[in-house]
């Protein structure tokens, strides 16, 4: 795994804080870059995917979690948001035949990747990795966004 060089420290106490994180996170994430999205099951991952979605005009109304699909893909005005969520992949081999590789060839892709840190090769591709943890308030989440 590659080391980050910095890290910004964001929070939220509700879900459409989380969305708004989301607005302000596309002005931090350019196309083409592989995000490492980290987080317990119902942290918010998708939540934070949806507003990504809706700052880069894509319709936010259709961001569902890829949990059972592996890939959605959202067209922006100028990016293309692709979400995948790993979990259910067991093997680096897996991978390939979900096609990663090549969406992260994309110049025109943001990959926003939930549960990679589990596929060494995706950490090391990574370009940013997002965690989310729980806050000390029931809907608080933090969110530590790291990058090369």
């Amino acid at each position: 795994m590659k080391p980050w060089r910095q890290e910004r420290r964001l929070r939220s106490r509700s879900e459409q804080e989380t969305i708004a994180l989301g607005h302000l996170l596309a002005g931090m994430l350019r196309a083409p870059m592989l995000v490492v999205l980290r987080g317990d099951l119902g942290m918010g991952k998708t939540t934070l995917v949806r507003g990504l979605a809706a700052a880069l005009g894509a319709d936010a109304r259709e961001v569902t979690s890829p949990t059972f699909t592996l890939v959605h893909e959202y067209a922006g005005e100028q990016t293309r948001l692709i979400h995948l969520d790993l979990y259910r992949l067991e093997a680096e081999r897996e991978l390939d035949s979900i096609g990663l590789w090549e969406l992260a060839e994309a110049t025109d892709g943001l990959l926003m990747v939930e549960w990679g840190h589990r596929f060494a090769s995706v950490m090391e591709q990574a370009d940013a990795e997002i965690e989310i943890t729980a806050g000390e308030e029931e809907d608080e989440r933090l969110l530590a966004v790291r990058w090369s």
